[in-house]
């Protein structure tokens, strides 16, 4: 069997992972990353999103370091507010419940925006979202839910970028290479072992770091830890997170930390394919708000106006997922069908369309006698005031369940669309518990030498529920943490090393 060594070895290669061995590369002379996927695959979850990044930040002059080269028109034309760290704080706690590790969200927050600043730094773009969470009102656009900033090319650009970062590192990348199982020395953890298309091969190394995913394209985890009917939905990300970090993490005694049965899900295209497209179609659905969802049955089930849809998306598949045959309809009418983003309209999108309810009902599949009440109730429940897509207008029903909180227009325009979705899962919440320093802690909360951890395998962080853009932004975070304390501790082993020898 081949054995090799290196400071630190970094298992995985999405955007956490990248970070991870960027960072480890600033103070450790030898950095290797294992990819499970074949060359044209690699990239992770990255891949898949759509660059947007949630951080704190203090007014215009701090979206506009990062964007950089925004014209002096359209930084005038935009009203980001500020979202200051307690806000993002207190954003976070709230959509998980209160649940969520405090330290941890902490260090998210107070580390958002220093940690898009050193990418910045390094090369990466950013630029305003203007297409994805933004709306014009008086003449300023306003982004809803806080999240301004978007990386130029998303997730694809995200990836390209760190891959030629850690070329110019030197930093190796194999591919194909699965890492199954941790090597010990001792109570300290040594090195990985790893599968090749060349055989087995043992890497030694100072340092390793985990930041390989969560286990959303596993199924039977899925079914395991998030409980029936999650074996069978569709996985919007990558096809190799199946929670190989997290099993070898355990199998040497890390702590298992975090919502084991939640996990960011989101309502998708019924025909969406079933693992992540890499052509980068969009089939989330993520416009619920300007409209009501309805099941098969033709009854709502949510109160779609909760909050804006960057706090509720990724709480609303699990919704989905409970209703009849796991399916639900996104309707609209003339009146807020243009205020849908661009992938409702695309090619792919299925819809259907009719000048009446009935009409609709039966091309749709929907319960024809029940889905027209259901609409006429909404209509008549809705209360006077001004509709504002850009802000919590306060244009709630009144005397139905489920209510509907905000954005409530009544759907008496024809023509009437209806979008049928189902649920999709993008990661899950259970992983590793990791201390602020990115250190993996075992069962009684004390460090597992040599073992670190970023990315979606870390647990603890997300409960329930999750805020758009902060995916991106927790794991460059916490795999930038976690790559500067192995290459530091890489550092240190060697001048230890060094100094011992005559």
């Amino acid at each position: 069997m081949r054995e090799d060594a290196v400071d630190v070895v970094v298992v995985g290669a999405g955007n956490a992972a990248l970070c991870a061995a960027i960072a480890a590369r600033n103070s450790s002379s030898k950095v290797l990353v294992l990819e499970r996927a074949p060359k044209q695959l690699r990239g992770g979850n990255a891949m898949f999103t759509a660059g947007l990044v949630r951080i704190a930040y203090r007014g215009i002059d701090e979206v506009l370091d990062l964007v950089g080269d925004a014209s002096d028109s359209t930084a005038a034309s935009v009203d980001v507010g500020e979202y200051t760290p307690n806000a993002f704080y207190d954003d976070l706690a709230s959509v998980t419940e209160f649940q969520s590790d405090p330290d941890l969200l902490g260090v998210l927050v107070d580390e958002s925006y220093p940690t898009m600043q050193w990418l910045r730094q390094q090369g990466l773009r950013f630029e305003l979202s203007l297409g994805l969470h933004a709306h014009k009102t008086n003449g300023r656009f306003r982004f809803r839910g806080n999240a301004p900033i978007q990386i130029v090319g998303g997730g694809p650009g995200l990836a390209d970028f760190l891959y030629r970062v850690a070329a110019d590192s030197r930093i190796d990348v194999w591919y194909e290479a699965r890492a199954v199982a941790l090597e010990r020395n001792g109570d300290r953890v040594s090195g990985v072992r790893v599968r090749t298309p060349e055989g087995e091969k043992v890497i030694h190394a100072t340092c390793v770091v985990l930041a390989c995913g969560g286990f959303e394209a596993n199924p039977e985890m899925r079914a395991k830890y998030l409980g029936p009917n999650w074996d069978v939905v569709k996985v919007r990300g990558s096809e190799f997170n199946t929670g190989d970090g997290i099993q070898m993490a355990l199998d040497v005694g890390a702590q298992p930390y975090g919502h084991w049965s939640g996990c960011h899900a989101t309502p998708m295209d019924v025909n969406a394919p079933p693992i992540g497209d890499r052509r980068l179609l969009r089939y989330e659905r993520h416009c619920f708000n300007f409209g009501i969802m309805v099941n098969r049955l033709g009854l709502r089930f949510v109160d779609e106006g909760e909050d804006f849809e960057t706090h509720t998306y990724a709480r609303f598949g699990r919704e989905v997922l409970r209703q009849p045959g796991r399916l639900a309809f996104q309707i609209f009418d003339a009146k807020t069908a243009g205020l849908l983003r661009e992938e409702y309209r695309a090619r792919q999108a299925t819809r259907y369309e009719a000048d009446t309810l009935e009409l609709l009902a039966e091309r749709a599949g929907i319960d024809a006698e029940w889905f027209p009440r259901t609409v006429k109730e909404f209509n008549d429940a809705a209360m006077e005031g001004a509709f504002d897509p850009g802000s919590r207008d306060g244009k709630r029903t009144q005397g139905i369940l489920p209510a509907k909180s905000n954005w409530a227009v009544p759907i008496d325009t024809p023509p009437y669309v209806a979008y049928p979705v189902t649920c999709g899962i993008t990661f899950t919440f259970g992983g590793l518990r990791i201390d602020k320093s990115g250190h993996v802690l075992d069962a009684d909360g004390r460090v597992i030498p040599g073992l670190l951890a970023a990315g979606e395998l870390v647990g603890g962080i997300f409960h329930h529920n999750y805020p758009t853009g902060c995916g991106i932004t927790a794991g460059a975070v916490f795999g930038r943490i976690a790559g500067t304390t192995a290459g530091a501790e890489a550092r240190s082993a060697d001048a230890s090393v060094a100094s011992a020898t005559p």
